[in-house]
This record gives C-alpha cells, structure tokens and sequence, in this order.
C-alpha cells in the first residue's frame, strides 16, 4: 500500500515491547509515511530529559504528529483511528464494544500479562502468591478472548483497532510464560492476523529496534 499524503509529518517513538508494537501495526495498515525513532529501554533511553519532556510517564510508544504528542497506546490508536476513519467501527454497537475491548486490554490482559512475566523473570525474590495470582489472571483474560471469538471472526464484528492492541501482548506472550494451548479461537484469530502484511512489517520492524 503506497503511504496516504498527509501535510502533517509523523514520528513514532518506540520499541520492540507489546505496547509498541500496536500503533506501528495501525501506521502500517493505514499506509501511512512516518518515521520511526527507536528507544531503547533497556538502556534506559526512556529516563532521559529529551524523552521525558515528551512523555513525563517515561513509557513508550509516544506519538508526534503535526507539532501534537500523544502518550499512552490506546489513545494513539483513537487519535489515528479517528483522524483517518479506517478501523474503527461506524455501527453504533460495535463502536462501544471496540471500545470494551479496548479498555478490557488497558485493565485487564495487559497488566496482568505484564505483571505476570515481572514476577517470574524479573522479581528479585519469588513471590508464589503473586506468581499464581497474576499467572491465572493472564490465562483467564486469553479465556474471555477466547470466548468472544468464538462467537465473532473479530473481536468488535469487523477488523479494528481493538483487535491490534490485543495482538501486542500475546505476540510478546512468552514474556509471561502463557500459551494458546486449548484456545483454539485465539489461535486462529491470532495466525490471520500474523499473515497480515502490515502486521509482518511492524514486526519486523519493531524487532530491528531491539537488535
């Protein structure tokens, strides 16, 4: 897909984690032109005074576009979503559940996916109780996933923004040491959306900033 002309110029600041990796699937299956600075966090480039200034949370991806800085995944998605009217719903019902399960992966399988790799790989002593605790919610949220699509192709009826920020963190699953194993929706869900040209770009772009 040739890049949409656009006046206002693009760059993504980003990295090769979970989170990242949505907004550069958007920007790629919009077709548009963008420039992408990584930062690298395990140097802890996203503690400096350039990038705090621009995200004072210390967290990536942030989004510049035409002079405005957008923080926070789930609002870049919005913003371009909006700004360029692909993939995000019209219907009335299925914008709220785009929206549902937006935020049901802001609340619910981020954090605990997150929380559940910190405690097994990255505490500095092993916690049972929270190793189980967040372990189990992390498998529950892929459950729901699981549940939804097998009721509907895509998780808001047609192919949207909800379902690439759900793609973040089970493309990073290893992190928390969960796997698709007797989910068979989400695995399907999960492998048509990896043949996606966009998201096979994004990746491996994202992959380049690590390396």
């Amino acid at each position: 897909m040739k890049p949409q002309n656009d006046q206002s110029s693009i760059e993504l600041f980003s990295y090769s984690t979970p989170n990242s990796i949505k907004p550069m699937i958007l920007l790629e299956e919009l077709g548009l032109a963008y420039t992408l600075t990584g930062v690298n966090i395990k140097k802890g480039e996203q503690k400096t005074a350039e990038f705090l200034a621009l995200n004072p949370n210390g967290k990536v991806p942030v989004l510049r576009a035409g002079g405005q800085v957008i923080t926070e995944s789930a609002a870049i998605m919005v913003f371009l979503a909006e700004k360029y009217q692909r993939f995000i719903p019209t219907a009335p019902a299925d914008r709220v559940q785009m929206f549902e399960w937006l935020f049901f992966h802001a609340s619910a399988l981020g954090p605990s996916f997150g929380q559940a790799g910190f405690f097994k790989k990255m505490a500095p002593e092993k916690l049972p109780i929270a190793i189980d605790r967040f372990d189990a919610e992390a498998k529950r949220t892929l459950r729901v996933l699981d549940q939804q699509l097998a009721k509907r192709e895509f998780l808001a009826g047609e192919y949207s923004i909800a379902d690439m920020v759900n793609f973040g963190w089970i493309w990073r699953r290893e992190f928390a040491e969960v796997t698709l194993d007797d989910l068979p929706n989400v695995q399907c869900w999960y492998d048509w959306m990896g043949q996606r040209p966009a998201v096979k770009i994004a990746i491996e772009r994202a992959m380049a900033l690590a390396s």
